[in-house]
């Protein structure tokens, strides 16, 4: 019993950058693909839709950074927090990353017909940014109070 609590304190540490990675790879392919599709349709402009399909790939950052702050010696009296904050970290990172391509895509879509209303068309996306920046905070701070910290 003590080798499982063990490996889920360690799955705890790596699933932020697991989830993270995963999260920015989804996000980026389905902005991606919007903006390839956009990039038939105009003929100008394609640097915005390269660079707004670029904006789900914060999340394996800070799925890294999460990473580091939480690796430590696994003890039986640090598994808990270790697997509870690195997997609702990065469940909330890859739950963000997925919408976040998804707000993207739609912003590059509206932009392709409308131009005008590129940057506006961003706030969706930006406020679900927001939505992981409180989970990379709440983790990084939490993360303090698991015994076995540097």
């Amino acid at each position: 019993m003590n080798e499982l609590l063990l490996t889920l304190g360690w799955f705890g540490i790596y699933a932020p950058m697991a989830l993270g990675a995963i999260a920015s790879a989804i996000g980026c392919a389905i902005a991606g693909q919007a903006g390839i599709g956009a990039m038939l349709d105009t003929d100008s402009g394609y640097g915005r839709y390269i660079g707004v399909s670029a904006f789900p790939s914060t999340f394996v950052i800070y799925g890294i950074v999460v990473m580091f702050t939480l690796n430590r010696d696994v003890t039986p009296e640090n598994v808990g927090g270790l697997f509870g904050v690195g997997v609702l970290a990065g469940v909330a990172f890859l739950y963000c990353g997925i919408w976040q391509g998804r707000a993207c895509a739609s912003a590059i879509n509206a932009s392709k017909e409308k131009p005008e209303i590129f940057g506006l068309s961003l706030a969706p996306a930006a406020i679900i940014e927001g939505f992981a920046v409180f989970a990379f905070v709440f983790a990084l701070v939490v993360s303090g109070g698991i015994p076995g910290g540097q």
